[in-house]
């Protein structure tokens, strides 16, 4: 006779809606490279007011990799986050050019980042995250059909049953 330790099954159900929703986010962002061809999509994770950290990448040159990078979180302040809890979307074309905090510019050019869209992932309660695309080797101009991609995954994630209520 079976008997199952109902821990263990909490712990087996839990384990895996975190590898189905792993998979979920990852699939999400090896989707929109290759939609918008930019050369990393990464998902910026607030695990607490205004500290984050890059959790998921996909990138088209594995030297690009920032997996784990906290971000300019001294530059992200109450402010940003306020825009990105209303909806903002910031594309930004050339970051030597756009009027910028020299702070965050400094942050970009430190990950090697030319040009960024960043479209906000905005769950059942609060600002849970940024999805980012970089461009690292030229400036570029970002096409409505990519701030529109962006957004709809954006969307997506964030009704995402394992997202929508974290």
């Amino acid at each position: 006779m079976s008997h199952t330790d109902p821990e263990l099954e909490k712990l087996t159900k839990r384990l895996a809606q975190n590898v189905a929703r792993n998979t979920f986010i990852q699939e999400t962002l090896d989707n929109i490279r290759g939609y918008i061809q930019a050369e990393r999509v990464l998902l910026y994770y607030f695990y607490r007011q205004w500290k984050g950290q890059v959790t998921f990448e996909s990138l088209s040159d594995g030297e690009l990799s920032i997996y784990g990078s906290t971000g300019a979180d001294e530059c992200f302040n109450d402010e940003y986050a306020a825009m990105y809890q209303e909806g903002r979307i910031r594309a930004i074309e050339d970051i030597e050019l756009e009027a910028i905090h020299p702070c965050h510019r400094d942050f970009l050019r430190n990950i090697k980042v030319k040009a960024n869209l960043v479209v906000p992932v905005l769950n059942s309660r609060r600002l849970w995250g940024l999805l980012v695309a970089h461009q690292c080797q030229d400036a570029r101009s970002w096409s409505k059909s990519d701030v529109e991609i962006m957004q709809k995954a954006a969307v997506s994630l964030a009704t995402a049953p394992a997202i929508r209520d974290s």
